[in-house]
């Protein structure tokens, strides 16, 4: 995800987009938030936030980078993404022939001590691609520390459902919102009972669960 594809609500279809750098990193800054169209590309792409808030949904998950994560994308996988006002944060790009010791899957990667200093060095010395024998080093450091860092479960699952999906939208932008699933029923003009179960189907998880989860994020 590069700042020059991210425009606001353009389109229906996927953006695929490529690069000719084996590493690339990039620095994104966004004073407004807002949602971008989906898009994939052939290689893969790491994402880590240095303030603010940045989302990224993968077909029906939901994933956002609590501090000293990043969300890992593997190539070709289409993705959203939402950013909160006034986000920062780093996208490194890593050719798809160096992506096999990382996850086949989209996760969310812990960065380590060392994987974050060499972040904010790169970032603050605007190293985009390697310059020289040093910046190489780095980066394989870089691609070192990711392949071996640990993948946790804690992304959300969303939902196409309308009733739910209001209910899961409010609580994304107030996670601190403690009404009980039967008052947000209520709010949505549906039924507790109906709401359990859809939560069931599409999240494969209970609502109080859910939210928990939302919070740990």
């Amino acid at each position: 995800m590069e700042a020059d594809n991210l425009t606001n609500n353009l389109g229906s279809g996927p953006v695929i987009v490529s690069s000719q750098e084996p590493i690339a990193l990039n620095r994104v800054r966004l004073p407004r938030g807002g949602a971008f169209r989906a898009e994939r590309h052939p290689w893969g792409q790491f994402v880590y936030s240095v303030a603010g808030v940045i989302e990224l949904t993968v077909k029906s998950s939901r994933y956002a980078a609590p501090p000293d994560f990043g969300v890992w994308l593997p190539p070709q996988t289409e993705h959203r993404a939402w950013a909160g006002d006034r986000s920062a944060y780093i996208v490194l790009d890593i050719d798809h022939g160096l992506c096999t010791r990382l996850p086949g899957a989209a996760t969310i990667i812990a960065v380590s001590a060392i994987a974050k200093a060499v972040l904010l060095d790169l970032d603050r010395r605007s190293v985009d691609v390697p310059q020289n024998a040093e910046d190489c080093r780095l980066m394989q450091v870089l691609l070192d520390q990711l392949s071996g860092g640990a993948s946790i479960d804690r992304f959300l699952p969303v939902s196409a459902d309308r009733a739910l999906g209001q209910v899961l939208e409010a609580l994304c932008k107030h996670p601190g919102d403690n009404r009980s699933l039967l008052d947000w029923a209520i709010h949505v003009h549906s039924t507790e009972r109906t709401l359990a179960r859809r939560c069931q189907r599409d999240l494969g998880m209970s609502f109080a669960k859910w939210r928990q989860r939302l919070r740990l994020t």
